[in-house]
């Protein structure tokens, strides 16, 4: 007889179809750190840790762009983690000065996001929890009245959270003043569909 316990396997790696297979390598080294391990003329394996890869990419000959590729359903964006605010807030800077925006940028009451489009327009986020503890965080999406009201949460200029912190502003201060909406961007970024 089978056992029928899951086992829950880690997860491992993305693997992106592109027809920009250098830019996509370039823009994944400069955003995330990932090094090659392998590339050839129709793919390459990169990975940022340990790990023999992260992302996978192939660039087989016949594919093509997709001009509705924001509208069709599939992946929505891939995410990386950060230990810390420091080190989220940081790496904006570090991308800015290298002339790469986030598209939009949200404080999910859980997560603090900035999410970056890839050469391919794939969302990249780049995050860090907003507990600091994935227990903790788990634990507020479960049981917040406010998540449950809004789980998409409250977009944020990532400049003037930039400035904030140099300002000497706490990460828990950001969160919470985030969330009350002193960070909002002029408009939102992009259109966040309402139910019914």
């Amino acid at each position: 007889m089978a056992d029928t316990a899951v086992i829950h396997p880690k997860f491992h790696h993305f693997n992106l179809k592109t027809t920009r297979l250098q830019e996509m390598i370039d823009w994944y080294a400069t955003v995330v750190g990932a090094e090659v391990n392998f590339q050839d003329d129709v793919g390459a394996w990169l990975t940022n840790d340990a790990a023999n890869h992260r992302i996978a990419l192939l660039a087989f000959p016949g594919f093509v762009d997709d001009p509705e590729k924001d509208t069709r359903t599939g992946l929505h964006h891939s995410a990386f983690e950060y230990g810390g605010f420091a080190e989220l807030n940081a790496s904006y800077l570090r991308l800015r000065e290298a002339g790469i925006e986030p598209a939009f940028c949200l404080d999910h009451g859980m997560t603090f996001s900035y999410y970056y489009k890839d050469p391919d327009g794939n969302h990249v986020e780049l995050q860090v929890d907003d507990f600091g503890d994935w227990e903790a965080s788990g634990e507020w999406m479960r049981t917040s009245p406010d998540f449950a009201a809004n789980p998409i949460g409250v977009f944020v200029d990532p400049a003037k959270v930039a400035d904030a912190a140099a300002q000497g502003a706490s990460f828990a201060d950001i969160h919470a003043r985030a969330m009350a909406g002193e960070f909002a961007p002029p408009a939102p970024p992009v259109d966040i569909p309402s139910e019914g």
